[in-house]
């Protein structure tokens, strides 16, 4: 006799979070190099291949389809012979900036072993709700 399933009786999470939101945006492969590159300027598709070395053409594009419907990024057509596309970020892009800055610059503390004297928010006591944390 097998065991029996238990219910599961947490609270249904909420419909839309805030933070699942934004991570989705950001956790596609390559889209947050894609995101850094665009800080600067516009750029065209061969110049974030070249800034980006070991993404392929293929995921690249995808990831710019996907980086373009969230309304992170815009593509526009130049009139030249022949057309060319160049890719910029949006309002919405640029507002992503500081958060992956802040990422880069733990990303560098965490590489070079710096560890924080301050504590945790889980190891000083303080939790967040899900409402507040999504």
């Amino acid at each position: 006799m097998g065991l029996k399933i238990r219910k599961n009786r947490s609270a249904a999470p909420p419909e839309t979070c805030a933070l699942t939101e934004c991570m989705a945006i950001i956790a596609g492969a390559w889209a947050p190099n894609v995101i850094w590159h665009l800080r600067a300027g516009p750029r065209r598709f061969s110049e974030l291949r070249l800034d980006i070395p070991p993404v392929s053409a293929k995921v690249l594009s995808q990831r710019l389809k996907e980086l373009e419907a969230r309304g992170v990024l815009t593509r526009t057509i130049q009139p030249t012979t022949p057309p060319s596309v160049e890719y910029a970020l949006t309002t919405l892009g640029e507002e992503l900036l500081p958060a992956l800055t802040a990422i880069v610059e733990i990303g560098h503390k965490l590489k070079s072993g710096v560890r924080s004297a301050a504590p945790s928010s889980e190891a000083a006591g303080i939790t967040l709700s899900q409402n507040e944390a999504g």
